[in-house]
């Protein structure tokens, strides 16, 4: 008897997390899964005459004329004053940016920062700076910081009940190996924001810019349009 109570128990208790999951995620963060072997995701910075694409209008407008669907368009990390990469950047193989392992004020020198990066077996990771290794079998990578979750843990860093509010976007490995782009509809500490990608069962996630004219995705599955914005580097997911 006691061990059906239990197991009710704890049924009881999965169904009311996964509710909680579901309202949390609905009233406050867009959530985007990418099956990494099946979608075409990847980092644009510039076209190929050497031109950047700066907003998500003007990158759908290059694909309009490549005859390219585009099914997400998301910003891709922190950019300097002239919208190049911060950090690591490789596109195509080609290391355009090299790491930044350097010490400085600001998000992205929170440390631990880290790298996302995609490998030409199809498969996407997150690691800190300090363990990121080029063994020249990485499609595309982008360096950001800080990390939101390490090894499964909120980054040290953040304090719950914090009131450094803000829109902010991030990207998550999924325990199968998946994609998980997180955008918060409403401002968000730290915190809240990491701790989103921990329930999700994120063992890695990685910050990628924060402030309500910088973090911004096109999603027209889920009826979320923004085609604004002045970037840097941008992930997008095409199809012919």
């Amino acid at each position: 008897m006691k061990l059906k109570i239990f197991l009710f128990l704890f049924i009881i208790g999965l169904a009311v997390v996964f509710v909680s999951a579901e309202q949390y995620s609905d009233e406050l963060f867009l959530t985007y899964k990418v099956d990494i072997k099946k979608q075409n995701l990847r980092l644009f910075w510039k076209d190929e005459r050497g031109k950047r694409f700066g907003s998500i209008e003007n990158f759908k407008l290059w694909a309009a004329k490549k005859n390219l669907k585009v099914d997400f368009v998301m910003n891709a990390g922190m950019y300097k004053e002239d919208r190049s990469p911060q950090g690591l950047y490789i596109e195509k193989q080609k290391v355009v940016f090299p790491l930044d392992t350097s010490n400085a004020e600001g998000n992205f020198y929170l440390k631990p920062n880290g790298v996302f990066f995609i490998t030409a077996k199809k498969t996407a990771e997150i690691c800190v700076t300090e363990k990121f290794k080029n063994n020249n079998e990485i499609e595309f990578a982008t360096q950001s910081g800080p990390m939101l979750v390490i090894d499964g843990q909120i980054h040290s860093a953040f304090k719950e009940g914090s009131k450094n509010l803000n829109i902010r976007n991030g990207v998550g490995i999924l325990p199968n190996g998946n994609v998980v782009f997180v955008l918060s509809k409403k401002e968000v500490n730290f915190y809240d924001f990491a701790n989103y990608f921990k329930s999700l069962g994120c063992k890695q996630a990685l910050y990628l810019d924060g402030f309500v004219f910088v973090s911004r995705a096109y999603l027209p599955s889920q009826n979320w349009i923004q085609t604004d914005g002045d970037f840097g580097a941008l992930f997008a997911i095409t199809k012919k």
